[in-house]
């Protein structure tokens, strides 16, 4: 039997732009014949990668890079000073090479030297496997590294964003690692459309002139206010495959639900401060499927004013339309939600703070990890 967490939110954000496309618009979508705001899933998954800084161990994550050599070579010199550097980057790009990845000198720009040898595409090794490469070259004084024992290293000891968020090496496949974890792209729950931020910039120079007039510069950026729904879930049975350990999958996955509730994309962030946080979040623990609701909104809310509560109201709505007609019912659910969302939502689940949001998903994990086992 396997075990799925569900989590959903609503959030609204003010007048900003966290996700734009390549034009500078935010990013939308068609959902019910109507254009959505929309935050795209890479957008939130990169910064809840960056917020498992705050409360994860360096051991227990990953990092995201082409430069390779650099990262393993500086590790290397780090941990052994004596080490000579350009038989620790010889020894980098042997070891690689051996798991069927290739390290390239990348092109040097005119009048520099090139830099150490780079990957074709991103990497993503967790900081466990760096360490234990880096200790076995050491250990070998530079010399080639059997093939049989550098794919030992790259195939186990994943950190938690690997586990989560999954890894593709297209040299390498049999060191893919599947994702336990699924993220939708955030849309809002209503029609938007964006508006336009008309601003001017004045030079301070002229300006302390006495015939000064106009702007240094003038521009548009565009915004959009919306309701967004947000939905993601986490398979716990492949997260506990991915780590190896009950233990961790269990403290994986509140790292996570803590960081999705936490985060929030970065774009033009300066110019409109949309630090929100959710105004209610639905967390559901299954042993049969993933649910989404975003079905909810498949009708766009057209109230402008209580547009949260209405959301709330429609999103209890499909809920339970859903368990009475299929059947599926949650092992546990608990709500966190804010003023008059709290009355709406109060059939979905436990009402609970952050804090025992935390404490009693632990708890119920922790729980069936135990029978499972």
């Amino acid at each position: 039997m396997t075990t799925f967490v569900d989590i959903h939110a609503l959030q609204t954000l003010p007048p900003s732009n966290i996700n734009r496309d390549d034009t500078g618009s935010p990013k939308s979508a068609i959902f019910g014949g109507v254009q959505r705001q929309r935050v795209s899933s890479q957008a939130w998954k990169s910064v809840i990668r960056r917020d498992f800084e705050s409360h994860l161990d360096r051991s227990q994550l990953g990092v995201r890079t082409r430069l390779v050599a650099d990262k393993v070579v500086a590790r290397i010199l780090e941990l052994a000073p004596e080490f000579d550097a350009e038989k620790a980057e010889t020894a980098v790009v042997a070891a690689f090479k051996a798991a069927g990845i290739t390290l390239k000198e990348p092109k040097a720009k005119e009048g520099e030297e090139a830099g150490r040898p780079v990957s074709g595409y991103l990497l993503l090794l967790s900081n466990q496997q760096i360490d234990k490469l880096v200790q076995a070259i050491i250990e070998a004084n530079g010399e080639k590294l059997p093939a049989k024992q550098v794919k030992e290293i790259l195939d186990t000891n994943h950190s938690v964003d690997i586990a989560l968020f999954g890894s593709m090496l297209a040299d390498a496949p049999d060191f893919n690692v599947d994702a336990a974890c699924q993220v939708a792209h955030a849309l809002s729950v209503h029609g938007s459309e964006p508006d336009f931020d008309y601003y001017t910039a004045v030079d301070d120079v002229v300006r302390s002139s006495d015939d000064s007039t106009g702007a240094g510069m003038i521009g548009t950026i565009e915004m959009a206010a919306s309701t967004f729904y947000r939905y993601a879930n986490i398979n716990l049975d492949a997260l506990n495959a991915n780590l190896g350990d009950v233990s961790a999958s269990v403290e994986a996955t509140l790292a996570f639900v803590r960081s999705f509730i936490n985060s929030m994309p970065t774009g033009k962030q300066n110019s409109f401060a949309a630090r929100t946080l959710p105004d209610a979040v639905i967390v559901t623990v299954r042993n049969d499927r993933p649910i989404s609701y975003v079905n909810a909104f498949e009708k766009a809310i057209t109230e402008v004013e209580g547009r949260r509560v209405v959301a709330a109201r429609a999103l209890a709505s499909e809920a339970k339309n859903i368990e009475e007609a299929y059947g599926y019912e949650p092992v546990a659910s608990y709500v966190l939600a804010l003023g008059d969302l709290k009355e709406e939502l109060a059939g979905l689940g436990e009402s609970v703070t952050l804090k025992g949001l935390l404490e009693s998903l632990e708890a119920q994990l922790t729980a069936l990890t135990s029978q499972e086992s």
